[in-house]
């Protein structure tokens, strides 16, 4: 019951091979890949959506919040995955056979939204940057002409970020405020 070496001599459902210690020849079962399943896709673009796929292993688990690429005809997005939908049923991890569709929104390029406070008024302001590009509290940004230092950060996923030299990405913020410089 010792593990040997074996040589593929062929491929096809089975594969037959030989025993490089004793010559014997036998056929065992081919591992079989996964099938790859297109899962129908929503990706959000800042105000527009559109209807898109992804293409997921039989096997796989898909979690809110994983980053996927969608394929939008010729076009591929970097995508976070804001919501999961199996049947009527929206969930938070889903195997793959059981999403009906996948709720998304681009992570590549992102428009954040921001609030400069001058003391009397407060401008919105909205910024189109990388999703990856970071933003720290403390420090000083320029959008649209208006120069302001970041007084804290709000999260997509609820948190609030007021500490001076904290930091997230683009993607994950809901929006940002500021005093006017």
């Amino acid at each position: 019951n010792e593990e040997t070496e074996h040589d593929v001599i062929t491929e096809s459902r089975d594969l037959l091979v030989r025993c490089t210690t004793c010559g014997h020849h036998q056929r065992i079962k081919k591992d079989t890949e996964p099938q790859s399943i297109l899962i129908k896709t929503i990706v959000s673009k800042e105000g527009m959506s559109m209807v898109c796929g992804i293409e997921l292993a039989e096997d796989d688990e898909c979690n809110v919040g994983d980053h996927l690429v969608a394929e939008c005809g010729e076009e591929a997005f970097g995508v976070e995955v804001s919501s999961i939908e199996c049947g009527e049923k929206r969930v938070n991890r889903a195997k793959a056979p059981d999403i009906t569709t996948l709720w998304t929104r681009t992570i590549e390029q992102v428009v954040v939204k921001i609030s400069i406070h001058d003391g009397r008024k407060t401008a919105p302001v909205y910024m189109e940057c990388d999703g990856e590009q970071p933003f720290i509290v403390g420090e000083m940004y320029v959008a649209s002409g208006k120069r302001f230092k970041v007084s804290h950060l709000k999260l997509r996923d609820g948190p609030l970020m007021r500490k001076e030299g904290w930091k997230t990405v683009a993607h994950r913020i809901k929006r940002i405020y500021g005093t006017r410089l």
